[in-house]
């Protein structure tokens, strides 16, 4: 079969009780800040291409990263800039994996109807006027199933549930005679 890839995984942290956003904003060189479109402080890495945010209630969210080291590294960062501004930082902070979004493709064009009537319908949503795939709901995830063969993946906090939701979904898929 394929392979899955992680396309993004979204990660927060609890790095202090409270940050004075303006003022970090004025003393953190790279990062941005307008309040009037958000109301927290953002930035931004290029390699690999991660954004990090940083919340007035002492929180980041750290978006982009294909892997947990990635992750890992631009929180590490940020968290090392934010000390070197003069600010604290809680000493044992944790991360949290909130979502990752995986995909796969298959290669092969899917019959849509035949898999929204083939699949457990408290699970399935099938609309195209409204969007172009099935949507399936499975534990605490979401499958997204294109006609063009593509299979995406979104809620899972685990790599391995997302790997295993898309894995489960191709068996599923061959089960009901699409693959």
């Amino acid at each position: 079969m394929t392979d899955t890839i992680i396309e993004n995984i979204v990660a927060s942290t609890q790095v202090s009780d409270s940050f004075d956003i303006s003022l970090l904003a004025e003393k953190l060189p790279g990062s941005s800040y307008n309040p009037d479109e958000f109301n927290g402080l953002t930035i931004k890495f290029e390699s690999p291409k991660i954004a990090i945010l940083i919340l007035s209630n002492g929180k980041l969210i750290c978006t982009g990263g294909k892997n947990k080291e990635e992750i890992k590294n631009a929180i590490e960062k940020t968290v090392k800039r934010i000390k070197e501004a003069g600010f604290n930082i809680k000493q044992n902070y944790k991360i949290k994996y909130e979502n990752i979004v995986a995909s796969t493709d298959l290669h092969k064009t899917m019959d849509l109807e035949k898999i929204s009537k083939g699949l457990p319908i408290q699970n399935v949503t099938y609309e195209p006027s409204e969007f172009p795939g099935v949507i399936y709901k499975v534990d605490d995830s979401i499958i997204l199933l294109f006609g063009s063969g593509k299979i995406v993946c979104t809620g899972a906090k685990k790599i391995e549930d997302s790997t295993k939701a898309i894995d489960l979904m191709k068996e599923k898929l061959t089960s009901i005679g699409v693959l």
